[in-house]
Parts: structure tokens; sequence; C-alpha cells
């Protein structure tokens, strides 16, 4: 098994390189950083300043995700899901294609100082957590797992950046 970073336009390597290194704890597999996409301007809705998510995932899937591995792509984007204001991230269990925005989980997005732990911590959270939607997990009720819904980023922060002992059996591999 194999999980491939794909960068949705820049994104800073030292970012990349610190979750490469904590999605191969979590996962014990192969973690590759391809080189960077452009997105696509049909991506982009003007009115909202966002992009649509489900535009972005679809750029990222080929035929041969599924059987050989994952993709996860990064973006440092705002996206959003018809019907929702905004999303982390957003993930396809049949294609097992994710991805994840990182401008809401910058501290300097809602007028605080930097903290570039808590950012990096938050990109892996996050990561992890929509890659067990790709490995075909769902929500889990328990707060403290890395499966539960994040509807805030104190949901997020609340986590813990692992799988609960119900979830991480279920992973498929």
């Amino acid at each position: 098994m194999k999980i491939t970073l794909k960068p949705i336009g820049s994104i800073d390597s030292d970012t990349l390189e610190h979750l490469k290194e904590r999605l191969n704890r979590t996962f014990g597999c192969s973690i590759e950083i391809t080189s960077q996409i452009d997105s696509p301007d049909r991506a982009y809705d003007p009115k909202r300043g966002q992009y649509v998510a489900s535009v972005l995932l679809a750029q990222l899937e080929t035929p041969a995700v599924a059987r050989d591995g994952k993709i996860l792509g990064l973006a440092d984007a705002d996206l959003y899901a018809p019907g929702l204001n905004f999303i982390f991230g957003q993930a396809d269990t049949t294609s097992g294609v994710a991805i994840i925005s990182l401008c809401r989980l910058r501290q300097e997005y809602y007028g605080l100082p930097s903290d570039e732990g808590l950012f990096l911590d938050r990109v892996a959270k996050e990561a992890v957590h929509e890659l067990g939607h790709a490995f075909g997990l769902g929500h889990c009720s328990d707060a403290r797992c890395i499966m539960h819904f994040s509807n805030s980023l104190a949901d997020t922060d609340r986590k813990q950046a692992q799988f609960c002992s119900q979830c991480r059996p279920k992973l498929i591999k």
C-alpha cells in the first residue's frame, strides 16, 4: 500500500515532509510526495471566494488509485461542499482519493498569532481523518477518535491524532 501526497498549488516543503513522517507512523506504509498540480479554474467559485472540493477530488482521481494506494491532495485554499460554509477536507471512499485544505487550519486565518506546531498537528489530524475515509472508515461517535466529525477547529484540537480501539481494526488496507 502507498499513500501519495499531491500538492494542489504551492505547499511549503517543510509542511509536506512533516506530514509524510506523521502519516508513515500512523499508517505504516510508503508515503510519496509528488509534484504540484494547479487547481482548475472551474473549481473556483468567485461569488464565494472558495474552491468546490469535489472538482479538485475528481482532478486527483486515476483508475489505478483504489487498487494501488490512496491519494491525498493538499490545497492552501478555502474549500467548500454544496450546502456547507466550508470544509476542512473531503474523501471519496470509492476512488481512494481525499483532499484537505490548509487554509482554515492556521491561527492567522482567524487573526491570531502564528503557531506552527499547532498548525502542523491540525494538518496531520485532518490528513489522517480524510485518509481514514479513503480507507473505508465512517465517522466515529468517540469525540477523542481521529474519525470523529470536526465541525470546528475546537473539535479538531480536541481529537487525538490516532484511531480509537473501535476504528483501528476496521481500517481496510
